[in-house]
């Protein structure tokens, strides 16, 4: 019995450390993980592969990704706002002062959302070539 546990646990212990590709993790809503642009990895005590990160490869991965996760936040914002300023025009009843001031808010959300998109996709660009 003890020789049988002695041989799990060598075979346990052996697995730490041991290289890994780290899976691509579901997104929360359209959210990456920090992670996104770090492949390698390797398995820890519960043989489940971690991000394994190097300095500076994958400081850099990780500010990609935190931008990134950043850029699609003020993307999300954006739309917010565009909807906010949709009904604001709606509801202005002809009161000229409040129309161009909705016109002008969706002008600017959509400047903005167009600024997020484009950024986001050349983040994500750098960060797939980097990974």
């Amino acid at each position: 019995m003890a020789v049988l546990f002695i041989a799990k646990l060598s075979l346990f212990l052996a697995a730490i450390g041991d290289k890994c590709t780290v899976p691509k993790a579901k997104s929360f809503f359209f959210i990456p993980t920090w992670w996104e642009y770090i492949t390698g990895g390797e398995r820890d005590a519960f043989n489940q592969c971690i991000p394994h990160v190097t300095f500076p490869d994958g400081a850099w991965a990780i500010g990609l990704a935190v931008l990134d996760i950043l850029l699609r936040l003020a993307g999300f914002i954006a739309v917010v706002m565009i909807i906010v300023a949709g009904v604001e025009y709606i509801t202005s009843i002809g009161n000229p002062e409040k129309i161009t001031s909705a016109r002008k808010r969706i002008q600017n959300s959509l400047i903005g959302l167009a600024a997020a998109l484009v950024a986001t996709a050349f983040v994500s660009f750098i960060g797939r070539q980097i990974g």
